[in-house]
């Protein structure tokens, strides 16, 4: 495990004042900011003067001031220079791929990633920009080398694979990625706080702010943690991706999830106890659970060596009900006859959100592409809250897996 804290980097970068020195920060609204001398404009357009060199913004496409505190607060999470906040997860991973790859360059990418991801890669790209993507097995390290080219300008991966929950070793994807002269471009929504990236080796980390680390299920956002010279690369009024496609966060946004950032710790530590203890009582009754925090998972030793102490192996957990009508009619169960949940995508939510993946959040990916994945028809993504109890929330699980046949 790693000896490393970054809720203790949070609490540093998160002791500032609001503007008339209310404990909370400030919400800034404008959408432009007055300069006193008029060439202050034509510096800022010309990255002559900066938000942190010289307090100085211009738009909030741009810059906002409380949109720029909540990337100074990620940074830090992430033991990154620099992070900036945009308006969704696909915004932040769509921004960094574009900047990064020019028209013709070559992603190699882990077969295995969220379907909005894989559509922007195997589909989106290739049409608008005629950038390719190979799809290999992330865990294959031969195989990641093997598929990369003179082109390949980015390597992506998830660190736990959504929905399958492989591992990724993201010091050993760094190390093939900067021996090719390509960068190492990690999403880690699915764990916040458990592992840092950056500190493996990655050159980027993105996030769906949507998830854990907002946790209420009720604004959509995402994040870009890097290099200072990234993020400048990103704002940059002629060139940045983030500065021209316009994804952007809004500060009313920023200031809710600020808000909820202190408790993201006790948060992960909870869904990661919960979806344990499930876990480990599924795999006691010989079902095919997978879940990274038992020791029949592939990857338990390198998720181990990964992880920042205390705060557990995450809240997602999956369940083979090796059928979609089976999945469909035990999450079903649990929902109107249980309340034990939610049949709903997304994750990182108070109370357990299901989904069939391969019905879902992976539809996007062909047949060929989900047989390769090992994204079955009856393969259930449960995303454990912490609502209820230990013991209420298994025995209503229990009785569901007898209602559909899968225990006695």
């Amino acid at each position: 495990m790693q000896d490393f804290d970054p809720i203790e980097t949070l609490a540093a970068a998160r002791h500032t004042f609001g503007e008339h020195g209310g404990v909370n920060k400030s919400i800034e609204a404008s959408t432009t900011f007055t300069v006193m001398a008029a060439q202050t404009l034509p510096d800022i357009f010309a990255g002559r003067r900066t938000p942190d060199a010289d307090g100085c913004f211009l738009y909030a496409r741009h810059f906002n001031p409380t949109v720029y505190s909540l990337g100074h607060e990620l940074a830090a999470l992430e033991s990154a220079e620099a992070g900036y906040c945009c308006s969704s997860g696909m915004g932040a991973i769509s921004a960094t791929l574009t900047q990064l790859c020019n028209q013709g360059d070559h992603i190699v990418a882990s077969n295995t990633i969220y379907g909005g991801s894989y559509a922007l890669m195997n589909n989106y790209l290739p049409l608008k920009s005629g950038v390719e993507t190979s799809f290999v097995d992330i865990r294959d390290l031969a195989a990641v080398e093997a598929a990369c080219t003179a082109g390949t300008k980015v390597i992506f991966a998830e660190v736990v694979s959504n929905p399958t929950l492989q591992v990724a070793d993201i010091q050993a994807l760094a190390d093939i990625a900067h021996r090719r002269g390509a960068k190492l471009v990690i999403d880690n929504t699915f764990t916040p706080v458990l592992i840092s990236p950056l500190r493996l080796g990655a050159d980027v980390v993105v996030h769906s702010l949507t998830k854990f680390i907002n946790g209420a299920s009720d604004v959509i956002a995402g994040a870009i943690c890097s290099t200072e010279e990234f993020i400048a690369e990103l704002m940059d009024l002629y060139t940045g991706s983030l500065m021209l496609l316009g994804p952007t966060m809004d500060p009313k946004t920023a200031f809710e999830i600020s808000m909820r950032l202190p408790h993201l710790g006790i948060r992960m530590r909870a869904h990661s106890d919960r979806a344990m203890g499930i876990a480990t009582r599924l795999h006691d009754l010989d079902l095919p659970v997978v879940y990274p925090g038992l020791p029949s998972h592939p990857e338990h030793e390198l998720m181990t060596a990964q992880l920042n102490q205390g705060y557990g192996y995450g809240g997602l957990l999956t369940l083979n009900l090796n059928s979609l009508g089976r999945a469909n009619a035990f999450m079903e169960h649990l929902q109107n006859r249980h309340g034990f949940g939610f049949m709903a995508v997304s994750l990182g939510y108070s109370d357990t959100l299901m989904s069939a993946s391969g019905a879902s959040t992976s539809s996007e990916l062909t047949e060929d592409a989900l047989d390769d994945a090992g994204i079955g028809p009856g393969l259930v993504r449960l995303s454990m809250g912490y609502t209820g109890t230990l013991e209420q929330r298994w025995s209503q699980l229990r009785e569901a897996l007898e209602y559909v046949g899968m225990i006695n």
